[in-house]
């Protein structure tokens, strides 16, 4: 059995809200590949994933970014989602964690809006890139080329759009984390970004519109923590 990335070990940079698809089919083939997958968080734990808004299962946390250091990683894979990304991009120590990896020239990979937590890290400046297109503008002004393409790639960067570019994106991971691309594959530099989209998705908005109204579990569940926050907030404050 072909397994490239046997004695790598690669850190995948996910916190709750993180995309489910983005993160366990990327891991399983990673894993499947031969390389050791370690999940790093802000929590220790399990962290919840999600499908677009909707809850979906959780996954152990390895290492929390407290006790995790780049160095001892070949590779970096940061998954999307609508909630992990902004969680991560508001941590210090997330930016330091993906700052060492770039700084090094350690592989990286990133989909969807993962790349928001790049773009935090500061190191994105003239690189040439791709995105969930909903982010296009955040990539630019963050200093990249944006490109309207399931995968490109920029020396230590490897980026995808989203979950509708899975497997070419898996594809180029393992090759990626693998140190076999030569930096003669890198996608050619364009002279702009492409375009922003004329339409939002629309899988994404069918999906919103036939999704179930949340039980009144959820409904407890959700002011339950918001009380609990509230109460917390109160509590610093005094």
């Amino acid at each position: 059995m072909n397994r490239p990335l046997k004695g790598r070990r690669i850190a995948v940079l996910a916190a709750d809200g993180f995309e489910k698809i983005e993160l366990t089919i990327p891991v399983a083939a990673l894993r499947a590949a031969g390389a050791r997958v370690e999940i790093v968080s802000l929590r220790r734990g399990r962290i919840r994933g999600v499908n677009l808004h909707e809850p979906a299962s959780r996954v152990r946390v390895d290492r929390t970014l407290e006790s995790a250091s780049a160095a001892a990683y070949d590779g970096l894979l940061v998954p999307g989602g609508y909630i992990s990304p902004d969680l991560l991009r508001q941590s210090a120590d997330a930016r330091a964690f993906v700052r060492a990896f770039d700084t090094a020239r350690k592989p990286i990979a990133s989909l969807c809006q993962g790349l928001w937590v790049l773009a935090s890290s500061g190191v994105l400046s003239d690189r040439v890139l791709t995105s969930w297109p909903g982010i296009r503008d955040d990539m630019v002004n963050a200093g990249a080329t944006w490109l309207d393409q399931a995968v490109v790639y920029d020396g230590n960067l490897v980026t995808s759009r989203g979950p509708q570019d899975l497997v070419p994106f898996v594809r180029a991971i393992v090759q990626h984390f693998s140190a076999v691309r030569a930096a003669a594959s890198d996608t050619p530099r364009a002279n702009a970004s492409a375009p922003q989209r004329a339409q939002p998705p629309g899988i994404v908005l069918t999906a919103m519109k036939w999704t179930p109204r949340p039980s009144l579990r959820t409904l407890a569940g959700v002011a339950l923590v918001a009380a609990a926050a509230v109460a917390l907030s109160a509590r610093r404050a005094a």
